[in-house]
Order: structure tokens, then C-alpha cells, then sequence
């Protein structure tokens, strides 16, 4: 969060500032300041060397030039590589990093901009293109461009917890709805993960995701809020089949 890096540039904790007033007028010490990531100031020579008509001729209509895609995950070989926006992603898995491990069918979901982007089932891989409006209608985002490719010996659950922990352990505790939010749903996840909870905590988790999301200074809680949501959108049936099939071993048990 650029509010945050600036106020550990000037010696301070890392809690990002509210809004307005923006970087743009009151940013460094202050003064106004512009702050970009590596990836937007690296393509800066080549855009003012080949001219921004070529950059704009680059990728899809509204989605143009390039982006530094991150594939990791079960593919044949992970790889950080720079391609056209609007790639398809099928095309973008086979071409760079040698497919899905097991071939196509095997794909389980795509997390496609990193973890703070909802999960994509399988069948909404198959004509996906990279790009921010596409991923947008999808309700999922392109984010960072990290690609995380899951087959289907993924324990989705246990995956989204485990992100759910690495949003509650990186919260900074600024905002009440984040740090108190992160924790609760991360518990309820590893609850849902041992198949303990009941399945009408499904829907009260997504409620609490819904408290969480826009209700925090910076985009972390949202972040944290939004893979919950994918898994419940499109995993539902996953979670609740576990919560059964834990309920009838402890009925079984129970009447030995």
C-alpha cells in the first residue's frame, strides 16, 4: 500500500493513511510524490523509445500492452514471463510453463492475480483471457498477474485457509473490521478445513467477508475477504460434503 511505504520510508510503523489528502498532494515528507511499482516504471525507456502508439497496439481493446505474468503452482514449469494483456490462459500455461501437471483435465481452479483474487473453477478456465475486464466480469482480477494453477490433488479448503492465516498474520491492526475480521475467519476456516463447523457457518462466514470488505483504510481487507468468497461461490458443495462426511464418522462412532 503506497501510504504505507511511505510512512516506513519516513521511519514510521507501516500503517497506511487515510484518504484524501493523496500521495499526488501530500506524499514524502509532505510533499507530493508519485509512487509506482518496478513493473510500470521498467516498461517507461521502451514505451518513450518506441512511442505509445506501438504500446497501445499491444493486447486487447481497453486491456492494452504487456504484463509480468507469475506462474506457480502445479504446471511443468513455473516461470515469470512478460506477455501481451488479454493472453488467453490456456494459451499462457502451454506456451511458457509446459501445461498443467497431468494435462488440461486435470485442472482443478486458477487463483489468476495472486491470492487476494477469488478462485477460478476449471470450466471458467477454458476461454479465459488475461485481462482486467474479462477476470472482472468473472468476479475474480488480474491483481498482481500470479498465476497460482491447482489440479485436482488440491485440498481447495485447506488452501484458502492457508491464505486466510497469511492475511491474518499480515494485517497491520489499524482498522477494527480487518484485524478482528482476519482472525475470526481464518479460525472458522481451519474449523471448515477439519470438516467441525456446521454448514450454517458457510453462510455466516460470507457475511462476515461482506463486513470485512470496503469497511478498511487499505485494500488488505478486501483481500482477505475475497478468496473466502470464490471458494464459497464456486466450492460450496467441497465444504459442505466435508462437514457431512465428518458428521456421519462422529454419528458412527458415537453409536459404536
Amino acid at each position: 500500500e503506497e501510504t504505507a511505504l511511505i510512512e516506513s520510508l519516513e521511519g514510521k510503523k507501516g500503517m497506511p493513511r487515510l484518504k484524501p489528502p493523496f500521495p499526488a498532494a501530500v506524499g514524502l515528507y509532505g510533499c507530493p510524490s508519485t509512487v509506482n511499482n518496478v513493473e510500470s516504471i521498467a516498461v517507461v525507456p521502451t514505451i518513450l523509445r518506441r512511442g505509445a502508439t506501438w504500446f497501445a497496439g499491444l493486447g486487447r481493446p481497453k486491456n492494452v500492452g504487456t504484463k509480468l505474468f507469475c506462474i506457480s503452482g502445479h504446471v511443468n514449469k513455473p516461470c515469470n514471463v512478460e506477455e501481451e494483456m488479454g493472453i488467453p490462459l490456456r494459451e499462457l500455461l502451454e506456451k511458457h510453463a509446459g501445461g498443467v501437471r497431468g494435462g488440461w483435465d486435470n485442472l482443478l481452479a486458477v487463483i489468476p492475480g495472486g491470492s487476494s483474487v477469488p478462485v477460478l473453477p476449471a470450466e471458467q478456465c477454458d476461454d479465459l483471457y488475461m485481462d482486467f475486464d474479462t477476470l472482472r466480469e468473472k468476479r475474480s482480477g488480474l491483481g498482481t498477474a500470479a498465476v497460482i494453477v491447482m489440479d485436482k490433488s488440491t485440498d481447495i479448503v485447506k488452501a484458502i485457509a492457508r491464505l486466510s492465516y497469511f492475511y491474518k498474520h499480515e494485517s497491520c491492526g489499524q482498522c477494527t473490521p480487518c484485524r478482528e475480521g482476519t482472525g475470526w475467519m481464518w479460525r472458522v476456516m481451519e474449523r471448515m478445513v477439519r470438516g467441525e463447523a456446521d454448514i450454517g457457518e458457510i453462510d455466516i462466514l460470507e457475511d462476515v467477508t461482506r463486513q470485512v470488505e470496503g469497511h478498511t483504510i487499505c485494500a488488505l481487507g478486501d483481500a482477505a475477504a475475497w478468496p473466502i468468497q470464490g471458494l464459497i461461490r464456486h466450492f460450496r458443495p467441497e465444504m459442505e460434503r466435508r462437514i457431512k462426511t465428518r458428521r456421519g464418522s462422529v454419528t458412527a462412532k458415537a453409536a459404536e
